[in-house]
């Protein structure tokens, strides 16, 4: 982050004024219009979070898209902002969307742009630059109030990034109907209060599991993420990214590492952190289980007697005794059930990436809006306002098979 004062904040505004005018482009469509998005092809390829773009949606809010199915959800997930917000380039004839591309970076302008519901606070100008190396700069001219303060009534204010893989499910009920469910594995978010007139934003890519292309340099990488080879793919991953429907329907989570050399006896460090959780896994089952059989041991009436014992006359006590266990009986795996849902609630609140967590937000009922999409280079509207809870969680949409 490069302050007002930083002269670095002023050599990463890119003046358009200097660029070739045969390559600047004015989109008539987001110039005039509000809440509209166009397709913008890439001359280059852009690396986002480890995945390759060659196209982007650019919008009239404030925002980049980077998903490649459009839908009238843009501004929920898989986005590049530099400051999002309900922008309305048509209430003035001076606001307008330019983006210039020279084969190694494309920047994207939105010129003296002002808010639909805060036209009196001003005008706005800042820029966002895609380099080819997955570099991104937010660049910021003119930001006339805090951005903390802009109304997000009628429109999300978001600074930052976020990307997201898609999962299908096919639906039993309705024929040659699938659920595709979108959900967001990344975010960064901006402070909004350190985004001001003359400030700039350099971001640098971190390397990603994507990048190794061999089974060793895969495992054997210390770039902070858990990466793993899947055979059936060829492909490093961490099980986290755009290709996750590949890597469950390959069943790569389930695949054995890849042999190690023949001179080197260490073992695989995602192999060995794999046995010891599954260790711990299976401690844990073993302990559970012998503490259920405790329990319904102690809740049990004895054990019947043996072949010739002659008690006839406690018959009627032992039916009045075995109805009294019973219903202790009954408490007890009540009380366990519940138990054991709030734990596992409490585990899945705290761990939103685990395999576990995953499983139940891919295959539970939908309760989000089923939301229209098409692919193509048209310019469809999108939504105006996001659910509360929608963006953090993700959403579905019905697609025709």
């Amino acid at each position: 982050m490069y302050g007002p004062k930083d002269p670095k904040s002023r050599e990463l505004w890119v003046n358009f004024d200097l660029m070739d005018k045969e390559k600047v482009k004015i989109h008539a469509i987001l110039s005039n219009a509000h809440r509209q998005a166009a397709r913008v092809n890439l001359s280059f390829d852009f690396p986002f979070y480890g995945h390759v773009l060659q196209e982007v949606t650019v919008t009239t809010g404030g925002f980049i898209y980077t998903g490649d199915v459009v839908h009238r959800m843009l501004t929920a997930m898989q986005y590049i902002a530099p400051l999002m917000a309900n922008f309305d380039p048509s209430i003035s004839r001076n606001s307008s969307v330019i983006y210039f591309d020279n084969g190694t970076a494309l920047v994207v302008q939105w010129d003296q742009v002002r808010l639909q519901d805060g036209y009196s606070v001003g005008s706005f100008a800042f820029q966002a630059t895609l380099h080819s190396n997955g570099r991104i700069v937010f660049a910021y001219k003119d930001v006339p109030i805090s951005v903390s303060r802009i109304n997000s009534t009628n429109h999300p204010v978001k600074v930052g990034l976020s990307d997201a893989f898609v999962v299908f499910h096919r639906i039993k009920q309705l024929h040659n109907v699938r659920r595709r469910t979108i959900y967001e594995y990344h975010r960064v978010e901006l402070l909004k209060d350190q985004i001001s007139s003359s400030t700039a934003v350099d971001m640098r890519p971190l390397p990603t599991c994507l990048q190794f292309s061999s089974c060793g340099s895969c495992i054997f990488s210390l770039i902070g993420f858990r990466c793993s080879w899947c055979h059936r793919l060829q492909r490093c991953s961490s099980g986290f990214d755009r290709h996750r429907q590949d890597w469950v329907d390959s069943g790569c989570s389930n695949q054995p590492s890849c042999k190690q050399d023949a001179g080197d006896p260490r073992p695989s460090p995602v192999t060995t952190v794999a046995v010891v959780k599954a260790t711990v896994r299976e401690a844990s089952i073993a302990t559970a289980r012998v503490a259920s059989t405790a329990a319904g041991r102690s809740a049990l009436p004895n054990s019947p007697p043996s072949e010739g014992s002659y008690q006839e006359p406690e018959e009627e006590k032992n039916e009045e005794g075995g109805a009294h266990y019973s219903l202790i009986a009954g408490i007890l795996l009540s009380l366990l059930s519940m138990a054991t849902v709030i734990l596992v609630t409490i585990y899945l609140y705290h761990h939103p990436t685990s395999s576990a967590s995953l499983f139940f937000l891919e295959r539970r009922p939908s309760r989000w809006p089923s939301m229209k999409f098409r692919r193509g280079s048209g310019n469809p509207s999108y939504a105006e306002v996001e659910p509360p809870g929608q963006e953090k969680e993700g959403f579905v949409m019905m697609q025709q098979c």
